[in-house]
């Protein structure tokens, strides 16, 4: 499934469980797992990591003025702590599929088809690290909606099955806002901005977050989803619209968007106090 930013964290155990309770839930987390390996997302959280560095460069690039040392590097190493993400999201994706039908959710992404349409989406989002290969997905996205072709439209039915841009766009909102949080928990204000303040601003940045996102996943939806036929393609959109498809899809927006929030706070804080040393 795709995914761009979303989160983590599962409340404790009942300290007081029948054995049957106690079974049932080992069953659980079992096919938990199974279903946070069968959806690739070990090696989409490695890719997400990569990413992760990336931002933190353009952090240093930007706010930083470039003037980061190495220490910001493994500050930024440390937050996208890879072992951290994968907990957090396989935590988080347990808990939001608790009492769905995740057999039906296993059933399609252990088949051939399911397979193959992760293996897809992995390559794909490794590949758009590189920005030559996403400015050309992008472009050849763009080509194919402006002439309205089948294949455009099977993968705009995609998105829109999937919420795709909005909640997207949420996540990144929310990510954003964090950010703004985490500078103000360093420091970086003179004044305490008010939280009508951060939102304001935030909100503000909301139309150029839309183009960015509809712009990419666009761009990732063509580039991956190429090599599947349109029956393939097909197959997927019905699956997707299913009850367990529309399940998983809301669980991982809520898997990833908390883990995504609390990186960004993180960041926000660091760039705070590297600016304070930075002043001294």
């Amino acid at each position: 499934m795709l995914h761009a930013a979303r989160s983590l964290f599962l409340a404790p155990l009942a300290l007081v469980a029948t054995l049957n309770g106690a079974t049932a839930q080992a069953v659980d987390a079992e096919k938990g797992a199974a279903l946070f390996d069968a959806l690739g997302l070990p090696e989409m959280i490695e890719i997400m990591r990569e990413e992760g560095l990336a931002y933190g460069q353009d952090i240093n690039d930007g706010l930083l003025s470039g003037a980061a040392s190495a220490s910001w590097d493994k500050t930024v190493s440390d937050i996208y702590d890879l072992d951290r993400m994968r907990g957090a999201a396989a935590a988080e994706l347990n808990a939001a599929v608790a009492g769905k039908d995740v057999d039906a959710m296993l059933d399609f992404f252990t088949s051939d088809l399911g397979q193959e349409i992760i293996e897809l989406e992995t390559s794909a989002r490794r590949a758009l690290l590189d920005e030559a290969v996403d400015a050309a997905a992008k472009e050849a996205a763009g080509l194919a909606l402006a002439d309205d072709t089948p294949r455009s439209r099977m993968i705009t039915t995609f998105a829109q099955t999937n919420d795709l841009i909005d909640t997207n766009v949420v996540g990144a909102m929310n990510a954003n806002y964090a950010f703004y949080m985490g500078l103000q928990d360093g420091g970086a204000y003179d004044s305490t901005l008010t939280e009508d303040q951060v939102l304001a601003d935030v909100y503000n940045q909301e139309p150029e977050i839309r183009a960015n996102t509809t712009e990419w996943v666009y761009g990732f939806l063509t580039m991956a989803y190429q090599p599947l036929s349109d029956d393939e393609l097909q197959a997927y959109i019905d699956f997707s619209k299913t009850k367990p498809g529309q399940d998983l899809n809301v669980a991982m927006f809520d898997a990833f968007d908390q883990m995504f929030v609390a990186i960004s706070r993180d960041l926000g804080r660091a760039s705070a106090l590297t600016m304070a040393g930075q002043d001294i």
